[in-house]
């Protein structure tokens, strides 16, 4: 295997931000008022920090390609660590379709009014969704060193589109005031929809173990990861509550579109204090930032099978390298085909808002399951006696692990709550839980098929 390191420090810092800061989540969680404030500060707290911490801990102990499957691998065996790395990809493909049928929801404004009723026409979305995913999938085989700037105009484009928005919030409060009060803070008589959020919260926090994914081609990780995953954090923790109390004051929960939401309150906004020719710049920029939250989940979860394919866990072609840009191209392709069929199949009987909040809700389950493993870990590794010391002390990953898995686990959980786009609660139920068991128990097969075959094959090997 040959990888090239071709990220540094602040490639990093724009990959954490386009990453974990994804603003397609953010009008999701803000229809549900703004009881959901408080949740974003609970998760910062009780997930978001102690990500960093073990993100930087794990990396630290276990450097290498692979991320959340190698450190599962490492602490607690090899099916555990195939487990890990099978949700990370396998949420993967349920998330880049939600991110395409985003990117075409924003990509429109941009055409003019005229044509934002394309966002709802579901030959358009999968048509559009299909083209963008192949262009990402071209760029990232043509390498990181191509595919990364991807990931930097993404980051770029998402600062300007998050300072646009709150900057347009704060310039609406200082003229008109708001109709926000603080009984919209409060938790609602019936919390069905708010708990769903807390997991989605969860969900739009992961980012962080993104580059250890591809820790092979960082440039001095030792030394690169730890500020970058600070400085990362630190502006999407903040970029996130911001661009959420901005939405609530702008646009009323009621009429807040999961797909346009956030162009909605630029609009809104704009047009208050005269200057609606702003709208489709920002549109274009947001455009950008999404490209980029596709490019960078794309080429990050795709080292998964990559790395299982080596280990002959999945098959050795998923392993393979190109030839002459030395990236995992099978796996990319793999990844952005499954990802297509799964836009086609939910976009049949379903509008577009519910076929996204429904992938986007089993992403949330099959992407949390790693974190379960990674917080434990930091319990195992503190509870060992005989674990060599790390990066933290034995106190910061107890207190860090603990935390971090409870509320990873109640954020898995609380998924299972329908949002208030879902039209059918016992459909949503059976996909939530029979797609949960389904991916579960592909891992399982998988893991033991090619399990079988690998002893063979290492015997052989050794003869």
């Amino acid at each position: 295997m040959h990888l090239k390191r071709v990220l540094g420090r602040w490639d990093l810092i724009a990959l954490f931000v386009v990453a974990v800061f994804n603003l397609n989540v953010v009008p999701s969680i803000a229809a549900n008022g703004g009881a959901t404030v408080w949740l974003w500060l609970v998760s910062l707290l009780l997930f978001f920090w102690p990500q960093g911490i073990a993100v930087i801990e794990l990396a630290h102990r276990y450097p290498g390609e692979g991320g959340v499957y190698l450190w599962a691998k490492e602490v607690f065996g090899d099916f555990h660590g195939f487990l890990s790395g099978w949700c990370y990809w396998t949420n993967n493909m349920m998330y880049v379709p939600t991110v395409m049928l985003y990117f075409v929801g924003v990509s429109v404004f941009v055409l003019g009014p005229s044509h934002q009723s394309l966002a709802e026409n579901k030959v358009f979305t999968v048509a559009a969704s299909f083209i963008l995913l192949a262009l990402l999938v071209v760029l990232n085989i043509v390498g990181l060193g191509v595919g990364k700037w991807i990931n930097n105009l993404g980051g770029i484009g998402t600062m300007i589109a998050a300072i646009t928005l709150v900057g347009l919030g704060v310039i609406v409060y200082f003229r008109f005031g708001t109709t926000v009060a603080a009984a919209d803070f409060r938790i609602p008589a019936n919390p069905r929809f708010v708990l769903n959020s807390f997991g989605v919260i969860c969900f739009g926090l992961v980012g962080l173990e993104l580059a250890s994914v591809m820790g092979d081609e960082i440039q001095d990780p030792e030394r690169t990861l730890p500020g970058a995953v600070a400085w990362g954090g630190v502006l999407s923790g903040l970029l996130y509550i911001a661009a959420t109390l901005t939405l609530l004051i702008a646009v009323s929960k009621n009429d807040i579109s999961v797909l346009q939401g956030i162009v909605q309150a630029v609009s809104h906004m704009a047009d208050r204090v005269g200057v609606g020719w702003i709208v489709a710049p920002f549109a274009l920029m947001l455009s950008l930032s999404i490209a980029g939250i596709g490019s960078a989940w794309l080429a990050g979860s795709a080292r998964i099978p990559f790395v299982a394919g080596l280990d002959s866990y999945l098959p050795a072609w998923l392993g393979k390298v190109h030839p002459r840009y030395l990236t995992p191209y099978p796996a990319l392709i793999v990844h952005a085909v499954i990802s297509m069929s799964l836009v086609a199949l939910n976009s049949i009987g379903a509008g577009v808002q519910e076929t996204f909040q429904k992938l986007l809700s089993l992403a949330v389950v099959l992407q949390l399951v790693p974190f379960l493993y990674m917080f434990a870990a930091l319990l195992k590794l503190a509870l060992d006696p005989a674990a060599e010391k790390g990066h933290y002390s034995n106190r910061v990953l107890i207190l860090a692990g603990a935390s971090g898995l409870v509320t990873t686990i109640l954020g898995i959980a609380l998924a299972f709550f329908p949002a208030q786009q879902i039209t059918s609660l016992p459909l949503y139920e059976l996909w939530m839980f029979g797609g949960t068991a389904f991916f579960i128990s592909l891992a399982a097969f998988f893991f033991y098929v090619y399990g079988r075959r690998k002893a063979p094959r290492e015997a052989a090997s050794r003869i």
